[in-house]
């Protein structure tokens, strides 16, 4: 999800559910140790619970950058083992990292030394021809062992050269099964489902079989898709606000980060998809698309897109039976 779970977006989901966990972008630790630190982990505190994911291969530089992120504030530090894309790799990181389980297991200890929160693993159940289960098992194994409790599993392999990202989160066969049975024969640790999955029903089916899913590119294209979250998953039985009351609760956000310098293309970019599927939802893509980002966009932006939508929605024709 790089350069779509910015801080900007998470603020956003955050209004739609109280207690599913947000991870950031994948942020590299060369960003973090010889760039500006400041920019890239600064969040508003009404993200958490919040998980920074970080990219990289080097012991020393990662459990230095979970540091630094253990200080701002963070819930969690979670390495990416599964990103397939060439830039990645030219890094020596992402997904490649299944490859080299020592490594791995090397920094998730050298993370876990300094930064005093928890240290998790997102990755793939295979790379390139190595799919079978025991690759996968031996992978979580030996990372397990250097104290990681928590794996986040998309249930596709990646192939390291032949597909683009987009291909990687398609191509692949879902192999749901291979992450069932990794909960079952490490019953100790936390496992998480991820990859291909649209529905909170479909939520709810993998939950029988693990301890938790994540969702990605659905919860950012339907974002409304989480505000039942809460009541469906959670037991929670607070009322979920709805799609308008979630836009016009962030006005003080977007007016405080106007005053800062944001633009507000950078803050309105991530509620394109709020109105999916609904009477009005194409107007008021369409009116953010073209007007936010425009030199002193202001808030005004956003309640006209409100209002054009409710006004498409009105003359929406409804079937009467007599």
């Amino acid at each position: 999800m790089m350069d779509w779970t910015d801080r900007h977006c998470r603020y956003f989901l955050r209004r739609l559910s109280r207690h599913t966990r947000l991870y950031t972008e994948m942020v590299n630790t060369g960003a973090i140790l010889r760039g500006d630190a400041q920019r890239h982990l600064r969040f508003d505190a009404a993200e958490h619970p919040l998980a920074l994911q970080l990219g990289g291969s080097e012991a020393q530089a990662l459990a230095r950058s979970a540091a630094i992120g253990a200080g701002f504030g963070y819930d969690e530090i979670n390495l990416n083992c599964g990103c397939p894309s060439d830039r990645v790799q030219e890094g020596r990181f992402g997904a490649c990292l299944m490859g080299e389980p020592q490594r791995v297991a090397a920094a998730v200890s050298a993370m876990r030394a300094v930064c005093g929160i928890p240290v998790t693993v997102k990755c793939r159940i295979g790379i390139d021809d190595s799919e079978d289960y025991v690759f996968l098992r031996s992978f979580v194994e030996t990372v397990a062992a250097a104290g990681c409790e928590v794996f986040v599993v998309h249930a596709r392999k990646a192939w390291l050269s032949g597909l683009s990202p987009k291909e990687n989160r398609e191509i692949p066969p879902l192999r749901y099964e291979q992450v069932y049975r990794l909960k079952q024969e490490f019953p100790q640790l936390q496992i998480a489902i991820n990859g291909g999955i649209r529905t909170l029903e479909d939520c709810a089916k993998h939950l029988l079989h693990v301890d938790g899913v994540m969702l990605g590119r659905e919860a950012y294209e339907n974002p409304y898709l989480l505000a039942q979250v809460d009541r469906q998953l959670f037991g929670d039985t607070h009322t979920p606000p709805n799609r308008e009351e979630v836009v016009l609760g962030l006005r003080p956000y977007v007016e405080q980060e106007l005053a800062a310098g944001t633009a507000l293309g950078q803050i309105t970019r991530h509620l394109l998809g709020l109105f999916k599927g609904q009477p009005g939802g194409r107007a008021f893509r369409r009116h953010l698309s073209e007007h936010a980002h425009r030199r002193n966009a202001a808030w005004p932006v956003i309640e006209d897109a409100l209002a054009l939508t409710a006004s498409r929605a009105a003359e929406r024709p409804t079937l009467v039976l007599a």
